[in-house]
């Protein structure tokens, strides 16, 4: 397996910065290899992150820790339900600090109270609330309910970030993590950037800590992820380079302005291409995010892009798929230079 090779003098400094990016093994040893440590690797920190530490990615042959016992077997033995009953027990959850968001099949429905219970004690949560819907409307607003404990608003740390949010009124998505890590990889030394969907600051926020951005101009329109948007803000320390925005990100006033726009919102994302266009400078870069029919992918994103640019030269830099969305759709972003 993937493991960074640390000197040992280093190694617990360098651990703690892995586990901050959320690059930690936990169900695996850390192993000694002469003056060096071993640090086992998640699958989804990139070798380019590990580099940007400064450190090495080597393979290792890796060794269980004998104690760790895997929360979802945890959650079994905790509950010891009848096997009929057990096949039907979430192996996926979404833990938002101390807040879990949990979806309980119908069949648990008569003991979800307990299955809620069981997951908040394994997993230290003090809410644990049920997935009723999706995600609606243009202030991307979640359906939960509170099934067990009491209160929604918590703070979650992710990628050495800190974002305080209330479960029940304003979306966050992990399955993001990857690409807020990249976003945080950037060097944005000296630039301008304008996030024109920010929410509380998803991607704002690893652009102003770890990017280094010069400033950031947030644009939200929902008034309450902007009120946690402000909160956020100095919550990370970053009050000197985040300039947030309430409103429509087409009324931002200004024209030229950007080295970097960042578009990181789906379903209707096109339509705010021309504004995209009119704030980046030439030379500048484009990040954009849609939802595509995977037998569409990369024509339809790359035609938008180019109709959106209106004739202005257009260079490539990077694409891929950052999630699955739904039966045969994905989630994808690519980064344009605006070479003009």
């Amino acid at each position: 397996m993937r493991m960074a090779k640390v000197p040992r003098e280093r190694a617990e400094e360098l651990r703690r910065r892995i586990q901050a990016l959320d690059g930690l093994r936990k169900d695996v040893r850390i192993l000694e290899d002469g003056e060096d440590v071993l640090i086992p690797l998640r699958e989804g920190f990139e070798d380019h992150m590990a580099h940007r530490l400064g450190v090495e990615v080597v393979q290792g042959e890796p060794r269980s820790r004998s104690f760790y016992v895997p929360p979802f077997e945890q959650v079994q033995r905790d509950l010891a339900l009848p096997k009929y009953l057990e096949g039907y027990l979430p192996r996926k959850w979404e833990l938002l600090g101390d807040v879990l968001v949990i979806r309980i099949p119908s069949e648990l429905a008569g003991i979800r109270y307990q299955v809620a219970g069981s997951y908040a004690k394994v997993l230290g949560a003090r809410t644990v609330c049920q997935e009723v819907g999706a995600v609606t409307g243009v202030h991307r607003t979640p359906q939960v309910e509170v099934v067990w404990g009491d209160g929604t608003e918590t703070v979650h740390k992710e990628n050495g970030i800190l974002y305080k949010l209330d479960v029940a009124k304003v979306m966050f998505s992990s399955g993001n993590v990857a690409e807020k890590r990249r976003m945080s990889m950037l060097d944005c030394s000296g630039e301008v950037v304008v996030d024109m969907f920010a929410g509380i600051g998803y991607f704002t926020l690893p652009l102003a800590v770890h990017a280094r951005a010069k400033k950031v101009v947030a644009c939200e329109i929902n008034p309450v992820a902007f009120g946690y948007l402000t909160e956020n803000v100095p919550l990370n320390r970053v009050e000197g380079v985040v300039q947030p925005f309430l409103g429509d990100n087409r009324d931002l006033p200004g024209e030229g302005f950007a080295d970097r726009v960042l578009m990181g919102y789906v379903g209707t994302t096109h339509e705010f291409l021309p504004k995209a266009f009119s704030l980046v400078r030439p030379g500048g870069i484009i990040h954009y995010h849609e939802t595509c029919p995977i037998d569409e992918w990369p024509q339809r994103p790359l035609r938008r892009l180019r109709e959106g640019a209106q004739g202005r030269r257009l260079e490539i830099l990077h694409q891929e798929e950052v999630k699955s969305y739904a039966p045969a759709i994905s989630h994808y972003v690519i980064d344009v230079k605006v070479l003009d």
